[in-house]
């Protein structure tokens, strides 16, 4: 029974409906977009601590011996949070977008259709890609081909949810019309700093890890590796790398902004970044 209730099924569906009607409680003038994309975020804040405290236990637990030490909160996790997360996060994703342009009087959005879900995944296809790939890559490698090996590298992968809170934080903020706050300012530091540290150099570390284990030299790893899998780490790294671009351009631009050289670009844009 307590294994229902803490599943991720039934968790993360029922926070994003609890904090829906708990924030119109408090901010009374927030539109269902504005409630919708802070419950959404509040969720996805929640799940990443978890992930990466998760990730934490498994990688110092099996730091030992990197490809043969076990962790059972790696399948566990993957299982029972990971997997119904990723699920649930599509369709908040597509609420918010729904919404977005529900409050603004679209026509086509008037009402959930075929139509709005195209224009959700034209417009999110990177993130929906994304998504579904954790889906279909991690989930099967996780469970049924790693022969029961490598917890430590699935504990790394953990660790990318890093990032999120403050990612997560600075569109809070942005909501709250606190965008100019040194708050924000130094959220935004530290979205650039964990952003590169957990979801790039992460993934050298892991060769280096790799290399270390059998005594090889780093340049030497993706060698020594199936092609299947530095093709999987390619497919997982080259978004991150385009999202670090786009996190970097915002971050100039803020910082051309606190300098007041250009005009602060139009409200919904920065909601939106």
């Amino acid at each position: 029974m307590w294994q229902v209730l803490a599943c991720g099924a039934v968790v993360f569906p029922g926070l994003f409906f609890a904090f829906r009607k708990i924030l119109p409680a408090v901010f009374k003038h927030w539109t269902d977009a504005d409630v919708v994309l802070v419950s959404e975020r509040l969720v996805s804040s929640i799940h990443a601590v978890m992930a990466t405290t998760a990730g934490v236990i498994i990688v110092s637990s099996c730091r030992g011996n990197i490809i043969y030490d076990r962790h059972w909160l790696t399948t566990y996790f993957v299982i029972w949070y990971g997997v119904p997360y990723m699920t649930y996060d599509i369709f908040a994703m597509y609420l918010s977008h729904y919404y977005r342009y529900h409050v603004k009087g679209h026509e086509d959005y008037k009402q959930h259709s075929l139509r709005t879900v195209n224009s959700f995944v034209r417009r999110e296809f990177l993130l929906v890609l994304h998504h579904i790939a954790l889906l279909t890559i991690l989930l099967p490698i996780t469970l049924f081909f790693r022969k029961d090996q490598g917890d430590f590298f699935i504990g790394c992968l953990f660790l990318t949810e890093l990032s999120t809170p403050f990612v997560s934080l600075g569109k809070i903020l942005i909501q709250l019309s606190l965008q100019d706050c040194w708050l924000h300012k130094a959220n935004g530091g530290m979205v650039l700093v964990t952003f590169f540290m957990c979801r790039i150099a992460l993934f050298p570390f892991m060769y280096w890890m790799y290399g270390r284990h059998y005594g090889i030299p780093l340049y030497s790893v993706p060698f020594h590796l199936p092609l299947s899998t530095n093709l999987g780490n390619s497919c997982i790294l080259a978004p991150q790398l385009y999202w670090f671009v786009l996190l970097c351009r915002k971050g100039y631009r803020l910082y051309q902004r606190s300098r007041g050289q250009p005009s602060p670009p139009p409200a919904d844009a920065s909601k939106e970044d």
